[in-house]
């Protein structure tokens, strides 16, 4: 693995958790970004204890201790998940033209950082690539010898990206009632089921009665522009925060809670640009609720709304 010092900027999105939150700095400490942009959703009012919660977060991430540019920006009230992170992105990509993403409770191995470095750098002024995660959930299925693959779209428990490319974002799915009428969904997908999938997603998302989150609209820009992501052969990123406090992942699930993995290097780039369907599908199927009633199906959508994107 590599260990000179980090030079792409880091961004790093808190809240409430201390305990998670502690876990994360400590690995973003260990590689000592040159510079760290630090971004936090302020306490609900009604929340017993979160006010608090919130300060101590504020305090561990305040306790930078190597050589670098700290810039932050912390919200004094809540503006929930979705406001929160569009905002925080937009907030990051109006400093530096790259960033490296994480959230507190995603705890990245080391090579997470050179690996998405190296790549950002190498894919910088291609149109092709949106941007790299470094999750991979059906990593038992990918085999592969090169380092990574190319996707439709991919996890963002630890992602990195361009200005160029967050420019795109499309909060609204503005010209999705289009697409859906050209039925540009089944062009993407060879099974009905994934179309239905994504179609009911958009909807809600367009018509604002989907959740509050941000990263499927991040997925509608990736379609609809058909823009690749960049998916690593073992998983680089952990999921620290299923279960009590976590704002989407409340429920243990562990079909997504695998561990992480160190990339080797040097990095084994592919040969070509096709994208792997076949684990595209794989990730898909993992996240379709099952043939059972709405009330239970509502719950698994809720759950796993985060984790495929």
């Amino acid at each position: 693995m590599q260990t000179d010092a980090l030079q792409t900027p880091v961004a790093f999105f808190v809240f409430r958790r201390p305990d998670t939150t502690r876990r994360v700095f400590e690995a973003i400490a260990r590689v000592r970004p040159a510079k760290l942009l630090l971004v936090a959703d302020g306490p609900r009012a009604d929340r017993e204890g979160e006010a608090e919660a919130c300060r101590q977060v504020i305090d561990i991430v305040s306790k930078v201790n190597w050589p670098c540019e700290v810039i932050q920006d912390f919200s004094e009230e809540n503006l929930g998940c979705r406001e929160r992170m569009i905002s925080g992105i937009s907030w990051v990509f109006s400093l530096v033209e790259e960033a490296i993403i994480l959230e507190d409770d995603c705890l990245p191995d080391p090579s997470f950082f050179h690996y998405c470095q190296e790549l950002l750098d190498r894919y910088r002024n291609d149109g092709r690539v949106a941007f790299i995660s470094g999750s991979n959930m059906v990593e038992k299925s990918t085999k592969i010898t090169d380092s990574y693959f190319f996707s439709q779209t991919a996890g963002i428990w630890g992602w990195a990206t361009w200005r160029s490319k967050w420019s795109r974002y499309d909060r609204c799915l503005s010209d999705w009632p289009k697409l859906k009428e050209e039925n540009v969904l089944a062009e993407l997908f060879d099974r009905p089921e994934f179309v239905t999938y994504w179609t009911e997603i958009f909807d809600r998302m367009h018509d604002g009665t989907g959740p509050d989150t941000w990263d499927y609209q991040w997925v509608y820009t990736l379609f609809k522009h058909g823009l690749l992501s960049i998916v690593p052969r073992v998983n680089l990123v952990a999921n620290i925060g299923f279960g009590e406090g976590a704002t989407h992942t409340v429920h243990v699930d562990s079909r997504f809670m695998g561990s992480s993995r160190s990339m080797e290097f040097p990095l084994k780039h592919p040969s070509s640009f096709i994208p792997l369907r076949k684990l595209d599908r794989l990730r898909f199927e993992g996240m379709l609720p099952p043939s059972i009633p709405r009330r239970i199906a509502n719950r698994v959508h809720r759950v796993t709304h985060k984790i495929f994107l």
